[in-house]
Parts: structure tokens; C-alpha cells; sequence
């Protein structure tokens, strides 16, 4: 029988990493895959996971499953981290939590329950958003529509249009998919007013906030960086998050992630941790744990809290660093258009506003692998390539 079914299309960034691999040029700069890099180009190991994965190996005393809804203190320590330990809604028992298979799993779970709820639903998206939000969420079988939120030309977000679009066209009910922060691919994030606008025609217009939380502490700063979801969990009365410690704990290939619903009612949480256990069992039966048991140990370890704490600091500071070194280096060069934006932009990502030809072309005469959409990895850079990597993009404008 499986000779019946048909090729898949080329994933654009594995054949990006499959490229830059093959390219034998020492001065090739990498800004494809979005994974955090150090200033000798590696992703090491956090030190406090390295501590906490040594504690808990010597602690461990049994490999059983751990439950349905994944590791308990994983769940609630890091959905303290992310709504705050102060939060009203944290004591309020409207939260269901579940332990997903990272970020992905986490959107996956929140889809399904979606699904299940609402199946008339719309889930509006971003324009443009991350390359696997459509595919993901859409095969779930809900419909998906666009609202605009980024202008390539202008660079800047387009937020009346953005809530006209909602507004106008988004129905009672439907689901708005919002990054809350370090916005994938542009780094573009609404400012503080714009989220309290956002809060308002949400509540306004009955549409529930379905908030990827996928860089929480890369963009402002851990408390900063939850405040869309910290107001929108004040403010309305549902809201689904999907939250990631890819990147935040460094735990990429341990798939750790959190799915929470926060209902209107404590009842109609247990009936939503009902269905997230259900679909979960359906899914992949029991999450893993070893992920999620390193991020516990952490969080409950105040010495390893704040070690942890400190390198993610330092994380974020090296890639404001060289996000602004980069700006620095264009606008020197008279692209300051293309420079402020870059320097107001939060996180891991910058979208240039280079045609896919433009693209094409830094990678085949100057050896600077980026997605044809232009899409950076700020992380992917280091301080000895900026002025290259500002000349080369000049190069091909």
C-alpha cells in the first residue's frame, strides 16, 4: 500500500540547514534555523539544567508514568513563571494544565480542545506568522483565516488594520491566535497600549486569545514578556496559551511544553482537563517526563532559579546586543529604514524586507543562509560577522 502515496514537499528550513552544511565557505553566516548560538556559534547545554539534570538523576527511583496531564510541579511552577505567582487566576481554579510535547504539542492540544468546544470556530492568524502555525493547527480541521499585522514595505505592524479585520470580519466565538512576544518571523510585538486595545475588542466581540508563548524571557525580559498574557488573563474570560522551554531552558529536543485553558468557571476547567487528558491519551497515550522534571527541579531549587535566570538574561542581552550592532552597522550605511526597525524588534527574529530573489541571492554569492521570506535569526549571528553581514544585504537591495 505505500507505494500509493505521494512525496512530501521539501521542508524550506531543513533544506536551508542541508545547504549551509554543504557550503565549504569559512566565512558563511547561518541565520536560518531558529535555535539559539553562543559567540563560538554552539547551543550548550544551560548549566543550571546540567545541575538539575545530575540532582535529579541521583533522586530518580522509578521510570512509571507519571499521569495523563504530565508532571504536576512542572505545571504549576511554570505557569507561575509565566502568569505570575501573584496572579488572582492561578488560585482561582479556572486553569486546566496539561504537559505537552513542546511548544507544538502545547498548540496541538489547544486546537483539539478548539475542536471539541467550538468546531464552527475560526482561528485567525497573523500575517505573516510562523511557517508551521497553518499546517499544525489547520489539520486539525478548523478553518483558518488571516488578519494583517506586519507590512514588509513599511516595516512596522499594522495594527488599525489588524483590528478592523477583527472587528469586521471575526465572528462571536472564534479564535485569535496572538504571539506573546518575540512575534516569529518578525519580532515586531504590540506595544503595552496596543495590548490593552487587543484586550478590549476581544472582550468586545466574544473571541477568545489563543496566546504562543514560545520565547517568554528572550524579548524584555521574563515578567515583561508575559504582559499581553497577564492582562488578557485579567481582562476576558477564556483564553488558551501554549507556552515552550525550547528555547528559555535550552530543552529543545526534550520536547517540554504547557497547554492551559483558563475557563470561565472552576467546573468548566475540570471538564477542559478532562478533555486535554483524553485527547492526550488518544494522541500519545502518556507525555514523557524528563524535560519537564529538569524544569521542576529548577524552579523548586532557589539556587538553581537564579542561575538559570541569570543565563537567560544573558542570553537575551547577547542577541539585543548584536541586534543593535547590526542596526548600527546598516544605518552607518544609509539604510536606516531597515535599522530602526531592526533595533525596535524583540527576540530571535528580524523579517528584512528582501524579495525571495534577494534572498536567494545572499545565500549564492555571499554565503548568508537565511529564509527566502528574510527571515534572520538574530542568535545565529555573531559580533566578527556583523559588518559582513550589513554589507551583504546591502549588496543585493
Amino acid at each position: 500500500m505505500f507505494e500509493t502515496l505521494s512525496p512530501t514537499p521539501p521542508d524550506a528550513i531543513i533544506g536551508l540547514i542541508k545547504l549551509a552544511a554543504a557550503d565549504t565557505n569559512p566565512d558563511k553566516i547561518d541565520l536560518g534555523v531558529g535555535i539559539y548560538q553562543d559567540a563560538q556559534g554552539a547551543t550548550p547545554v544551560m548549566s543550571a539544567v546540567k545541575k538539575a539534570e545530575r540532582l535529579w538523576l541521583e533522586e530518580e527511583v522509578s521510570k512509571k508514568y507519571i499521569g495523563i496531564l504530565g508532571n504536576p510541579d512542572f505545571n504549576r511552577l511554570f505557569s507561575e513563571i509565566l502568569f505570575g505567582t501573584d496572579s488572582d487566576v492561578l488560585s482561582s481554579g479556572r486553569l486546566a494544565m496539561a504537559q505537552a510535547a513542546g511548544g507544538s504539542g502545547a498548540l496541538r492540544l489547544g486546537a483539539e480542545l478548539v475542536k471539541l468546544a467550538n468546531p464552527d470556530a475560526t482561528i485567525w492568524m497573523s500575517t505573516p506568522t510562523w511557517a508551521n502555525h497553518q499546517p499544525l493547527i489547520g489539520s486539525t480541521g478548523l478553518r483558518i483565516q488571516p488578519y494583517p499585522y506586519y507590512n514588509k514595505d513599511t516595516q512596522d505592524i499594522e495594527f488599525e488594520a489588524m483590528c478592523t479585520t477583527l472587528r469586521n470580519d471575526a465572528k462571536a466565538g472564534d479564535v485569535v491566535l496572538l504571539h506573546g512576544c518575540c512575534h516569529n518571523p518578525t519580532g515586531a510585538d504590540l506595544s503595552r497600549e496596543q495590548w490593552r486595545v487587543v484586550a478590549d475588542l476581544l472582550l468586545e466581540k466574544n473571541l477568545t486569545p489563543f496566546v504562543d508563548l514560545a520565547y517568554s524571557g528572550l524579548g524584555d525580559g521574563l515578567v515583561e514578556d508575559s504582559y499581553g498574557l497577564r492582562l488578557l488573563a485579567d481582562k476576558v474570560p477564556e483564553l488558551i496559551l501554549a507556552a515552550s522551554c525550547s528555547k528559555n531552558f535550552g530543552l529543545y529536543r526534550e520536547r517540554t511544553g504547557l497547554v492551559v485553558a483558563m475557563a470561565r468557571t472552576p467546573e468548566a476547567a475540570e471538564i477542559c482537563s478532562g478533555q486535554i487528558g483524553l485527547t492526550m491519551r488518544r494522541m500519545i497515550s502518556m507525555p514523557p517526563d524528563h524535560g519537564a522534571a529538569l524544569v521542576a527541579k529548577i524552579l523548586s531549587t532557589p539556587e538553581l532559579k537564579t542561575e538559570w535566570m541569570a543565563e537567560l538574561e544573558e542570553m537575551r542581552l547577547r542577541m539585543g546586543g548584536l541586534r543593535t550592532s547590526l542596526a548600527e552597522a546598516l544605518s552607518v550605511q544609509g539604510a536606516e529604514q531597515m535599522a530602526a526597525a531592526i533595533a525596535r524588534q524583540k527576540g530571535m527574529f528580524s523579517l528584512l524586507p528582501l524579495s525571495s530573489e534577494q534572498a536567494v541571492r545572499l545565500r549564492t554569492e555571499h554565503s548568508v543562509y537565511l529564509l527566502n521570506s528574510g527571515r534572520i535569526n538574530i542568535g545565529g549571528a555573531r559580533d566578527e560577522t556583523i559588518g559582513r553581514l550589513a554589507d551583504c544585504i546591502l549588496a543585493v537591495l
